[in-house]
């Protein structure tokens, strides 16, 4: 199995048992998530203990809807951002990762990113945002939106941003 963790935080925010599609020329990962039900789920098996002398005692766990990718990964929502403030942390993103890049990496991701950003500011409004568990300032964001009217969040990720970790 692998993982992909945030080249920046150490964070795990995806693995292979996801597969992902590139996009804006390799810079973006898209990923689709899906809404799963936790927790104990009430399953009718046609029994009904009150009209056999017992009650009905019902399940104690609430069964819960969560994404998950977000749930596996324990990703953490964050604040909406407007353009100004979306495009100072790109910024200052750019600034980090560009020094963990290798030479190769540095220009395509310098070519690229221009692109990307674009097509991210273009969804600014859909967009959820989050972060890896540990909530570090300085990782990498994920993004969420929901695609012409679906019903589960797609997800993106900064490519060159995942470090493969094998498991």
């Amino acid at each position: 199995m692998l993982v992909y963790q945030d080249l920046l935080s150490g964070d795990e925010l995806l693995s292979d048992s996801f597969p992902y599609r590139e996009i804006e020329n390799g810079m973006l990962w898209e990923v689709d998530g899906k809404w799963v039900v936790q927790g104990a789920v009430d399953v009718d098996i046609g029994a009904n203990p009150s009209a056999e002398g017992g009650e009905d005692e019902g399940v104690d766990d609430q069964a819960v809807k969560v994404v998950d990718i977000v749930d596996t990964f324990r990703l953490q929502e964050q604040p909406p951002f407007d353009k100004k403030l979306f495009l100072a942390q790109i910024k200052k993103f750019i600034k980090n990762l560009s020094a963990k890049l290798d030479d190769e990496q540095k220009e395509k991701f310098r070519k690229n990113i221009e692109g990307a950003t674009k097509f991210l500011l273009s969804k600014i409004k859909e967009l959820q945002f989050f972060v890896g568990e540990s909530m570090h300032d300085d990782g990498c964001l994920v993004f969420a939106y929901y695609k012409d009217g679906a019903a589960d969040p797609t997800f993106l990720y900064f490519a060159l941003a995942l470090k493969e970790v094998k498991c």
